[in-house]
């Protein structure tokens, strides 16, 4: 992989970085109630479930920004691009759907079958 692609791919995956982190930045609205036990029991229920769903989100950015920041780390150190399964090129197209991937798509097929 030439070093364009290489410059073009950290930069993508820093802005997709700094776009979740200035996203989960934010105070999630639960912290701003006070008590979130008004209403009846499907009120409470709907809160819960609202916050069940928002921590699971913050769960996905987690993974999400290691997989990033790992990524970012393998452009540093001249990896990036290499399936870190069987150690073939991963394709452009798969990079470019999926920047932060370690895997190729054979790799990946075989690990979710």
């Amino acid at each position: 992989m030439n070093k364009k692609d290489l410059k073009r791919f950290k930069t993508a995956l820093e802005q997709k970085r700094d776009a979740i982190t200035n996203a989960t930045g934010k105070k999630p609205h639960w912290e701003n109630m006070e008590d979130t036990r008004h209403g009846d029991f499907v009120d409470q229920a709907s809160d819960d479930n609202e916050i069940h769903v928002n921590l699971r989100l913050l769960q996905i950015d987690a993974k999400l920004l290691r997989a990033i920041e790992a990524a970012i780390e393998r452009i540093d150190n001249d990896n990036y691009g290499i399936c870190s399964i069987c150690e073939e090129e991963i394709s452009l197209a798969r990079l470019k759907a999926v920047p932060w991937t370690s895997v190729c798509i054979a790799c990946k097929e075989k690990k979710t079958a």
